[in-house]
């Protein structure tokens, strides 16, 4: 699969993956805040799945 996500679409996956798994290590969330790590892995690598099937890219084309 091809690279779709990009710029700060990827920042902001990155950022709200942490904090809702930041705020789930701190009790400050259910274990539902677990799925941070879902925007957090498709802003490190850059691959959402959804993207995909939606035809939908934001990664600039070199």
């Amino acid at each position: 699969m091809k690279q779709n996500v990009g710029g700060i679409d990827r920042i902001l996956r990155i950022i709200v993956g942490l904090v809702l798994l930041g705020a789930t290590a701190a009790g400050m969330l259910p274990l539902w805040g677990l799925i941070g790590i879902i925007p957090l892995a498709t802003g490190v690598f850059s691959l959402c799945p959804l993207y995909s099937l939606l035809g939908i890219c934001t990664k600039k084309s070199s």
